[in-house]
Parts: C-alpha cells; structure tokens; sequence
C-alpha cells in the first residue's frame, strides 16, 4: 500500500516547482523585452545557428556509432578491471570540460603527442581546433554516456534468453539480429536526441576550440555578443533561438526514450556464448582498448602536465579556487533545497508527468538565463555584484534533472514499503522525512550533491557574462591563463580543478552512503 499523498510534501514540492519555474520564466521575460524582432539576423547570427545544429548531429552521431561496438565489447567480455573500467566511463561526465580541453590539447593539439608521433614519421600535422575539434570534445564527453546506455540495455536482457540462443546453435550475426538489435532500436534514438540536446548547449567546449567565426555556436554568439557588442536585444533574440532548438530537442529525447522491456528472467548474471572465437575475442578487445586509450590518455595527460605546472601558478588561482568551492556548496545547498521536495512531490503521483519541470536543466542552458537575469538586473543593481549567487542558481537548475532521476525512483520505493506502516502511525510532514524517508535516502541524496558540487565547481557558464576581474572562479581563471599563453600555469589549474571536482563528489558521495541504512 503507497502512502497517500502527504499536504505538507505536496505544498513544498509545488512550491519549489513553482519557484524553478519562475526563475526561468523570469529569464525569459527578461529576453523577451529586449529581444527585437523585426531586426533579423545577419549572416553571422545563421552561421552560429547552422553550426550548432551540425555540430551536435554529428557530435550525437559520432558517440552513438562509436558506443555501439564498445558497449557491445564490455557486455561480451568480462576480464580483470571489468568493473573498474564501467566505472570510469562515468568520470568524463563529471570532468569539468576546460579540464578536458586541457587534457585533449596535450593529446591532439599542436604540440601534442599525436602531432609528435606524425611529425616523427613525416606525415603533416593535424589541428584540433574547428568543427572537428568541437566534435572530439563532445565525443570525449559523451561516448562514455551512450555506451553506458546502451550497455545497460544489453545487460538487462534475461541470462535465459543468450543461454537458449547458445542451445539453438546461433551465430554471433543470428543473436545480433534477434537479441541485440530489438535492443538498440529502442535506446539508440532516445541516446542520440539526449547527446544532442546537450551539444546544443555546450559552451566552453567553442569557446577553446572553436577557432574563428565559422566555428561558433549559439552559446559562444551570445557570449560574444554580450561581452564584446553589449547588445542585449541581439543576445536576447539569439537566446530565444536556442531556447526553441534546446527545448524541442529536450521534449523530443523525453518522448522517444520509452522504458526497455524485456519480459521475465531469472536474475541469472548473463553469460555470452556468442563470438568466443579468436578473432572475435581479438577484436572486441581492441575495441576495448582504443576506447579505454581515448578516455584515458587526456586525463593522463592533465595529471602529467598538472604536475609540472603546480609550481608556476600565480597566488590568483588559489584565490579562485575558494571562490569555486564557495559558489559550489551554494549550488549544493539549493539543489538540495529544491529537489528534495519536488522529489517527494513527484514521488507520491502516480503520473509522471510533473517530472517533465526537470528538463529545465536541459532545455534552458545557462547562458540563456544568465542573459534574461542580467536584462532584469541591470536597471536595479550592478549584475556584476550577483555573479557568484546567480551562478550557483543556475548551476543548480542545470543539475537538477539528473537529481530527480537519482532520486526519485529510491524515493517511490520508500513510500510503497513503508505507506501502510506511516499512515496507522499517523506520520506526515518532517516526522515522516527525518524518520523514515531522509535515512533511506541518504545515498541518492550524497550521490546527487555530489555529481551538483563536481558540476558546478567546473562550470564555465554564467560565470563568464557575469565575470569581474578581481573575482573569478577557478575555470574562469584557468580560461585567462590560457588565453595568456601560459599553459604550464594553466595545466597546473587543470590537475587542481580537477582533484577539487572528484574531491567533492567523492566526499558527497561517501558521505551519503557512510552509515546509511541499506
């Protein structure tokens, strides 16, 4: 027996909701008084939009392709690591991305290790900045989330059903065709229309390897816009456009990604008869390998670097890493305070629909806000004061689809195994959270902090329209340097940022999960 739905928890959450939305909704009020439309836009304004759209298809193409074989090689294989190296497919997610770009300009960049290897045998180098290099960025983030999604549906099909393809006799090409491939036509397209929405939005990534006019996104145009032209209506409206791709493309990922079902099993750990020959098994490894190679080399490299540059960075860099942690346990604090009571709202319906205010994070990206909040400050008050609160507001609705789905399934559970128990004890409101549902919770709660404090720490958004020069956060900082030409400095931020960002969700993570009821 579920509880029934609880005023309090039901009062809160919609408020919450509603505070979210309107935060957003204000944003967008502010767009809409500036933005001019009968003014057009000029050739540079439809290059962006072009380029951002394109960049995404083949950035959202190029991961899903790529994760096909290599979520297909870990669910055939199993070997020492296994579970260590899934594991890691997670990190890129949380990596802050001017960290990434770091690690990927010591691999692919001018004086990189692979323009090294081709100098050694005469073959002419390669550039990484343009729209391929964008591509390998995005494919460096999010390969890792196709081939988790797609090795997650794999891993769900019922152990009897490869058991009696082995009895039948079936080939590596007939299970393909009968067991994996109803699989991918499932979670493929959902894969692609997510990665896609989250190219769309992608700042940092163009604003370091864009490389001129033709490479620009929507994001980066506002940006530019913004900081160099001060025009707000031109902003305005190039925001409005992204609002329109972002979202469409949001409700679009939520409508096609439907739920893998699979009929029973036994909960038997599934075993692989198919492709044990020696060349099978040759090639799945390789596979294995060179995407292991791909995800790990430029986090190698920022350690490498990161070490030799400690030594060269200015007292500025640690003065920004203070102000990260701060403006990260801000965003903490009000995600926590936001998603906790929408989870418990959206807990007790039994529609699922209200869930759909969570793709906020996804269908308004944080430039988009940031302009609409700076629109509406600037009359009232110097934005520049507000940049650190701002930020953390707006990273913490960027990561707040990702905490209702962390939370709210383990929250559903509660209410349905211990409703009937509840309600003949008569316990609602926070007698209810502090005794039953907060314990239980605890390691979502730790999980979901920490993935919003490791994103935010590495956030170079909002931070970079509202930027003041004497108060910069640890991206922003590592952003300058770069732009300075000292990239031995800059490297030296990139191991520090990045020790910060597995260092709070590590400590969210297991903090949530240390002493917490099973």
């Amino acid at each position: 027996m579920a509880l029934r739905p609880d005023a309090v928890t039901r009062k809160i959450g919609i408020t919450a909701a509603g505070l979210t939305v309107a935060v957003v909704l204000a944003a967008c009020v502010g767009i809409a008084t500036r933005a001019e439309v009968t003014a057009g836009f000029g050739p540079g304004d439809w290059s962006a939009i072009r380029f951002t759209v394109v960049q995404a298809v083949l950035s959202a193409f190029v991961s899903v392709l790529l994760g096909v074989p290599l979520a297909r090689a870990l669910a055939r294989r199993q070997f020492f690591g296994h579970g260590l190296l899934v594991m890691f497919l997670g990190v890129p997610f949380i990596l802050p991305v001017i960290v990434a770009v770091i690690g990927l300009l010591a691999v692919f960049g001018r004086n990189g290790w692979l323009n090294a290897a081709l100098g050694a045998v005469g073959l002419p180098e390669v550039s990484i900045y343009g729209l391929h290099g964008v591509v390998l960025a995005h494919v460096f983030f999010n390969l890792p989330l196709a081939t988790r999604l797609i090795l997650q549906g794999w891993q769900a099909v019922p152990a009897e059903r490869f058991r009696l393809a082995a009895q039948l006799g079936l080939t590596p090409r007939a299970v393909a065709r009968t067991i994996e491939w109803p699989i991918l036509r499932q979670i493929v397209p959902g894969a692609f229309a997510l990665i896609f929405v989250i190219c769309l939005t992608s700042f940092a990534v163009a604003l370091t390897l864009g490389g001129g006019p033709k490479s620009t996104t929507i994001e980066l145009a506002i940006y530019q816009t913004f900081r160099y032209d001060f025009d707000l209506a031109r902003a305005a409206m190039l925001s409005g456009v992204q609002l329109v791709l972002a979202g469409g493309a949001a409700v679009l990922a939520l409508s096609i990604m439907p739920q893998v079902v699979l009929g029973g099993g036994l909960d038997r750990v599934a075993q692989r008869w198919d492709a044990r020959g020696g060349l099978q098994r040759l090639g799945d490894m390789a596979v294995i390998v060179l995407g292991a190679g791909f995800l790990l080399l430029p986090l190698g490299a920022v350690v490498g670097r990161g070490l030799l540059g400690l030594g060269q960075m200015p007292g500025t860099v640690w003065q920004a890493a203070g102000i990260s942690l701060q403006v990260a346990v801000v965003s903490v604090v009000v995600l926590l305070l936001i998603a906790l009571p929408m989870a418990g709202w959206i807990a007790q319906r039994r529609s699922g629909g209200v869930e759909a205010i969570g793709l906020i994070g996804l269908s308004f990206s944080p430039l988009m806000i940031g302009t609409g909040w700076f629109i509406l400050l600037n009359p009232v008050v110097d934005p520049i004061s507000l940049a650190l609160p701002v930020t953390a507001l707006v990273n913490a609705l960027m990561a707040l689809p990702f905490a209702l789905r962390i939370m709210v399934p383990r929250l559903r559970d509660t209410l349905q195994q211990f409703g009937r128990l509840s309600e003949s004890l008569s316990m609602r409101g926070w007698p209810l959270w502090r005794w039953v549902i907060l314990p239980r919770l605890r390691p979502q709660i730790g999980f979901a902090a920490g993935l919003t404090g490791a994103l935010s720490i590495g956030d170079l958004g909002v931070i970079a329209l509202f930027a003041d020069p004497d108060r910069a956060t640890l991206p922003l900082q590592m952003y300058r340097l770069m732009g300075a030409y000292r990239m031995e400095a800059a490297a030296g931020a990139a191991l520090l940022l990045l020790t910060l960002a597995l260092a709070v969700f590590w400590i969210c993570d297991k903090g949530g999960r240390w002493g917490a009821e099973a």
